[in-house]
Parts: structure tokens; C-alpha cells; sequence
């Protein structure tokens, strides 16, 4: 599977989305993978306020049960709440559905974040 070239990475495979001051986070292709059939998504509260590399949650697969690491510091503006009724949809389309949007406090921070292909070097 492709990784978006737009999207950023963390070395514990999420990924977010930046728009404007807003990013949409979710887990990558490669964790949906290792984590196999998911079966349940916890997710913060919306205002929830997180710090870099801070667990927002976990996601829990068959196999395992896994946190959930937030790639910059925000606030949680926004919950997908259609995960908590289809948390199988991580598996399908893992790039496309998000778990929160975070409302950036430090947008410097995406710099640190890996490109898509760095993430590849780092999973293959």
C-alpha cells in the first residue's frame, strides 16, 4: 500500500494530516497490519489536551492491545466517533480513517515527524 506524500509519520506508526492549524491523526497501513483484526478503538474526549508523543487512546485488535501515541501537542478538537461502531474501518482503509483532529499548539514539532519515505525506510 501506498503512504500518503502528504502526510507525516512518527516511528510508532501514526500518521498525521495538517491542515491549516488542524491535523487529522490515525494509525498507518504497517500498524494495522501488525495489530490484525481490530475490534475496539478508545478514543480522549474532545478537549482533551495532549502532549507530543503522549497516548490519546488505544486500539485493540485480537491479538493485542495497543496505545495510541499522538504526533504533536494540541488539543483534541475532534473524535471519530463512527470508530467506536466500525472499528474494523482502520483495518479496510487505515490512511483514511482518522481516529482525532488535533488543534496544533506547536507546529514546529511536524518537523521532527518523518516524510513518507523515511517512514518506509524505517518499516522495511
Amino acid at each position: 500500500m501506498a503512504y500518503p506524500a502528504g502526510f507525516k509519520y512518527t516511528k510508532d506508526h501514526e500518521w498525521i494530516d495538517i491542515a491549516g492549524d488542524r491535523g487529522k491523526v490515525g494509525i498507518t497501513d504497517y500498524a494495522q497490519q501488525q495489530l490484525g483484526d481490530v475490534v475496539y478503538v478508545e478514543l480522549p474526549e474532545v478537549g482533551v489536551k495532549l502532549k507530543q508523543g503522549q497516548s490519546f487512546g488505544t486500539i485493540e485488535s485480537v491479538k493485542a492491545v495497543s496505545e495510541l501515541y499522538s504526533p504533536v501537542s494540541g488539543e483534541v478538537a475532534e473524535i471519530n466517533t463512527a470508530l467506536k461502531d466500525k472499528p474494523e474501518t482502520v483495518n479496510s482503509d487505515p490512511h483514511g480513517n482518522w481516529m482525532i483532529v488535533i488543534k496544533l499548539t506547536n507546529p514546529g514539532e511536524t518537523g521532527g515527524l518523518l516524510d513518507a519515505s523515511q517512514y518506509q525506510n524505517l518499516i522495511k
